[in-house]
């Protein structure tokens, strides 16, 4: 059996890249990456009252989910090369690398939290969102969503590291589809959570301003810090990060402006996290395996991918079209569970499957052309080619997503 097992695998590496031990681990990780988004869709698929109560919350729906994938999708891709390079130990000593990362991860998520809000409310008025929620209302949400939700992303993320160490995991094929799915569980639950601070007048705006000074304060004491680890993570992931936030932004606005749809089909909102955390994990893991080989040398950028980075791409590639057949039937399940209406299981399918080849098209060439702009720049693929892939694909997948819908002719 083992053997006949072994001769399986052979005849099939070609087909996904030649690495069927990869293969299988990152497609285990979407399974239960995708199961977990499930619980994410859910929560947004019973909460349609909330996100037309606070008029603009749908706005920060994916950018607050990205933000998760982008600072601690590259935690953990930071984490994999350290793991690789025999660097990696879990300490709680400021001046070691995991706690130089953990810091930075931290001070991160307060800023773009506070950055995503004010941004949110710009767009909400450059865009015509109107009514939209005021400006202390969107920071003291985003704020207090994001603030709960890393703290557990985080001890995951670093816990998910050091049993990697300890089981001969690979971290580069599962951190990104992982630490994805599990942002997605805890953060929307966190920034619904968290949408009761919003209409508490002197509370509220308490909230908001505390949270912009201590923001600010972090800030300057991390680019000012001893500890070069954390600096150079700072610096280099700040303006990223910004820029990031600003596609998702854009990413949101597709999605809020198609609102009505959402509602007439419930069952829409439970494929979307996963939908769009798949497309960006996808991205993400091809982005952390190359980022691996540049470190080690075992790469070189250039104008196509070829060699390993071309087997790379098709494992990728090989992984799409399953995984999205599973984020949609388990969208359908979800939709069952809730009673939530539905455009039927076969037409679900066929939206999940077609939008997300669409998003596969542009999750390669991102993925691979980011590591190559962060090398020929000297800056470190792990902490730009995550952001950019998660965020690139949240506009990317929410504009297939709706392509695809009227494509199936949902929408």
């Amino acid at each position: 059996m083992r053997l006949n097992r072994s001769a399986a695998a052979a005849r099939l590496a070609p087909l996904i890249g030649g690495d069927f031990i990869a293969y299988r681990d990152a497609f285990l990780a979407f399974l239960v990456a995708i199961a977990a988004s499930l619980v994410a869709g859910v929560t947004l698929a019973t909460t349609t009252d909330t996100l037309e109560d606070l008029p603009g919350l749908l706005l920060l729906v994916p950018a607050a989910l990205a933000v998760k994938g982008n600072i601690f999708g590259a935690l953990g891709s930071r984490l994999g090369t350290s793991i690789h390079s025999g660097a990696f130990q879990i300490s709680s000593r400021l001046d070691s690398v995991v706690g130089q990362n953990a810091v930075a991860s931290m001070v991160l998520s307060l800023v773009t939290a506070v950055e995503m809000a004010l941004l949110a409310k710009g767009v909400a008025i450059g865009f015509d969102i109107s009514p939209s929620m005021s400006v202390m209302d969107f920071v003291a949400v985003s704020v207090g969503g994001s603030v709960l939700a890393s703290l557990v992303v985080l001890v995951i993320t670093l816990g998910l590291a050091d049993r990697s160490v300890n089981l001969g995991w690979d971290l580069d094929n599962v951190v990104a589809p992982l630490v994805t799915a599990t942002g997605d569980v805890i953060t929307l639950p966190a920034l619904l959570l968290a949408a009761s601070l919003a209409g508490r007048g002197a509370t509220t705006m308490l909230i908001a301003v505390a949270s912009g000074l201590v923001s600010v304060i972090a800030v300057v004491w991390s680019l000012r810090s001893g500890f070069g680890l954390l600096r150079s993570i700072m610096w280099e992931s700040l303006p990223i990060l910004t820029v990031a936030l600003i596609v998702d932004l854009v990413a949101g606005i597709s999605i809020e402006k198609r609102l009505s749809d959402f509602v007439d089909y419930p069952v829409l909102l439970i494929l979307l996290p996963g939908f769009l955390s798949t497309a960006g994990a996808l991205g993400g893991v091809l982005s952390s395996r190359l980022a691996t080989k540049v470190h080690l040398g075992l790469l070189r950028p250039e104008a196509w991918p070829r060699g390993a980075a071309g087997s790379d791409v098709l494992m990728v590639v090989s992984l799409s079209l399953p995984i999205f057949a599973v984020a949609g039937l388990m969208a359908e399940f979800g939709g069952w569970l809730t009673n939530s209406a539905s455009p039927g299981v076969w037409a679900l399918i066929g939206v999940s499957v077609l939008g997300g080849l669409l998003a596969c098209l542009a999750v390669t060439m991102v993925a691979y052309y980011a590591t190559v702009v962060a090398i020929r720049f000297g800056l470190d693929p792990d902490t730009y080619g995550m952001p950019m892939v998660t965020s690139s694909l949240d506009l990317v997948g929410s504009f297939t997503l709706i392509l695809a819908l009227v494509a199936v002719g949902v929408a």
